[in-house]
């Protein structure tokens, strides 16, 4: 190992998320969505856009910043990135003193749970649409996990006591648990149901 390939390691080891939370040992186990969840360490999780002119670079974005921007969906959140960066937070905050563990390896893994394997396409054939099942790019399961994980908590939060950052909170930690209470696992195997209806 070259000296300045030793120096950036050092430096990323010292990088932590909000100064509090390393991004050192975390794993992803599916070898699928291993080149799709951005781990690189940030201190804070704004990029400013730099990957929105070129396509399929956002898998190069952190993964906190990718479930920072889905809590930003039109409504009452819409562009007000420090509000949302400040949910997210709040929600890590709240995963670590129920959980004890690291809130990113939490978020990695209801990513992985919540992240469909099979969906259905619509093929037109002869002037007939029949729907047929097809497996799920990485990139897109990514997408589909994040913006369910960021729906479920919204939803959570509706017309309700609970705060979004707590409501958020418990939606990674139940589909970290794989628990079917939570909306985007609730999603995932309702996807999958459709979709092994019509191979």
């Amino acid at each position: 190992m070259s000296s300045r390939s030793k120096i950036r390691k050092e430096i990323a080891s010292k990088i932590k998320l909000f100064g509090k939370w390393s991004f050192e040992n975390i794993t992803v186990n599916d070898p699928g969505l291993k080149d799709y969840i951005s781990l690189t360490p940030v201190y804070f999780p704004h990029s400013e856009g730099r990957h929105e002119k070129q396509r399929f670079l956002k898998s190069k974005v952190n993964i906190v910043e990718r479930l920072v921007n889905q809590l930003m969906r039109p409504g009452q959140n819409c562009g007000k990135k420090h509000l949302a960066i400040r949910i997210v937070r709040n929600a890590f905050e709240y995963i670590h003193q129920m959980t004890g563990e690291n809130p990113i390896q939490v978020l990695v893994r209801a990513i992985e749970n919540a992240a469909p394997r099979e969906e259905v396409t619509r093929v037109m054939y002869g002037g007939i649409v029949y729907p047929i099942a097809v497996d799920v790019s990485p990139q897109r399961r990514v997408d589909l996990a994040l913006r369910h994980i960021a729906t479920g908590a919204r939803q959570r939060a509706f017309r309700s006591v609970r705060s979004i950052d707590v409501c958020l909170a418990e939606e990674m930690m139940l589909a970290a648990n794989n628990d079917p209470k939570s909306y985007a696992i609730s999603k995932k195997l309702e996807i999958e149901r459709i979709a092994e209806s019509s191979r």
